[in-house]
């Protein structure tokens, strides 16, 4: 699918795949080198502004090398960019860690997926049909020893 986007600085290069089978790009740091303290957060942008079609939804993730190396994740995980958003794509970054990690400019931050959004439209009912599971969550299934 062809996506149109707008690069803010003439650098920065296009998301890309790094390998076959990748469902995620990776987004970078646009902006300054920047110290992201213990158990804070800092809003990092990415330099580009996407016109995402209808129906689909752009998904900001976590880094797995970046969580487990530095302890540093996206807070609202995933990051929903609504088709109707034209500003610049940015990161919620937080640091899980008890250490202040830096983070340099055109590093890799955050992953980004394309996702097809389906409409709801919701019929109110008296009853639902019943499951095995019902009513069962947050933890039900137990433990097996």
């Amino acid at each position: 699918m062809q996506v149109r986007v707008l690069k803010l600085k003439k650098e920065i290069k296009l998301p890309q795949y790094q390998h076959n089978g990748d469902s995620c790009v990776d987004l970078i740091n646009a902006g300054e080198d920047v110290l992201i303290k213990p158990f804070s957060r800092q809003l990092i942008p990415t330099g580009l502004k996407v016109s995402i079609p209808e129906g689909y939804e752009l998904q900001v993730r976590p880094r797995s090398g970046l969580a487990i190396k530095k302890g540093i994740t996206v807070l609202n995980t995933p990051g929903t960019i609504d088709s109707g958003y034209r500003g610049e794509i940015c990161a919620i970054m937080y640091n899980s860690s008890n250490e202040t990690v830096e983070i340099k400019s055109g590093e890799r931050i955050a992953q980004m997926a394309l996702c097809k959004v389906e409409k709801i439209n919701w019929e109110e009912v008296e009853d639902l049909d019943q499951t095995v599971r019902s009513e069962g969550g947050f933890g039900s299934t137990g433990t097996h020893s």
